[in-house]
């Protein structure tokens, strides 16, 4: 019961025509028709089909029951999903659900420890535990080829999801949280050092970049050291470098 209410929970935070909309134009500028993008943490498959709107070929990738089960019901055809997580190595892993926050399960156990901790967390229990099956970012690629982009949402998995990836991508993104800059810090590290070491920030649902031009990592780390750490959440987006 409490799965399917944290699935509702979702839906209206994120799966609105607003939000949808927005992502859409976003997306349209970003890709282009034929571009292969993965999805990592779908959740509920908002960039997913705004990806797709956009012309991508698009593989939705989401670990977590009932989510799993929504996706394959509702997405349009020609997106593919699988129902694993993606980190620094194959094999399996527990993943902490919170039931009614599910934007928060993580197979991150520090990140369930300092969420404790974090302003906006106040809320969150992380209620129980699934087994899921894990493939690196490389396996992943060698079964539909090199993306354009990579979009990693994976609360605090975002630089193991980096750490199995060899391959040069031309554009990913990851959700940073004010509340934990650490690892905001590490994930900016782990970009540059795969050549993505330009950066822009999209924050929240807004579906439009912060800055009118791509940025050095010291300036985001600033920027993001002047945020308060109740400020929203967004995503870090890193092109590979001239």
């Amino acid at each position: 019961m409490k799965g399917a209410l944290g699935l509702l929970r979702s839906l209206a935070i994120y799966h609105n025509p607003v939000s949808l909309l927005r992502w859409r134009r976003f997306y349209r500028d970003l890709l282009r028709p034929g571009d292969l993008a993965f999805d990592i943490g779908a959740h509920v498959g908002t960039r997913s089909r705004t990806m797709h709107w956009a012309g991508a070929r698009v593989v939705a990738i989401e670990p977590q029951a009932p989510f799993t089960q929504f996706l394959r019901r509702s997405l349009p055809r020609g997106i593919d999903v699988l129902d694993v997580a993606v980190g620094a190595a194959s094999g399996q892993m527990e993943l902490a659900v919170s039931s009614r926050h599910p934007t928060v399960s993580t197979l991150n156990a520090n990140f369930v420890h300092a969420g404790r901790a974090a302003r906006g967390f106040e809320h969150v229990r992380w209620d129980r535990a699934q087994r899921v099956d894990v493939l690196r970012a490389d396996d992943v690629i060698a079964q539909y080829g090199v993306p354009r982009y990579i979009k990693i949402d994976v609360e605090g998995g975002e630089a193991d999801v980096l750490a199995g990836l060899s391959h040069p991508v031309e554009v990913i993104s990851a959700e940073y949280l004010p509340a934990m800059p650490d690892l905001a810090h590490e994930l900016v590290a782990r970009l540059a050092a795969i050549g993505n070491d330009r950066f822009n920030v999209v924050q929240g649902e807004t579906g439009r970049f912060l800055w009118p031009d791509w940025r050095a990592g010291d300036h985001f780390k600033s920027w993001l050291a002047a945020q308060d750490s109740s400020a929203m959440s967004g995503d870090l987006f890193a092109r590979r470098g001239a």
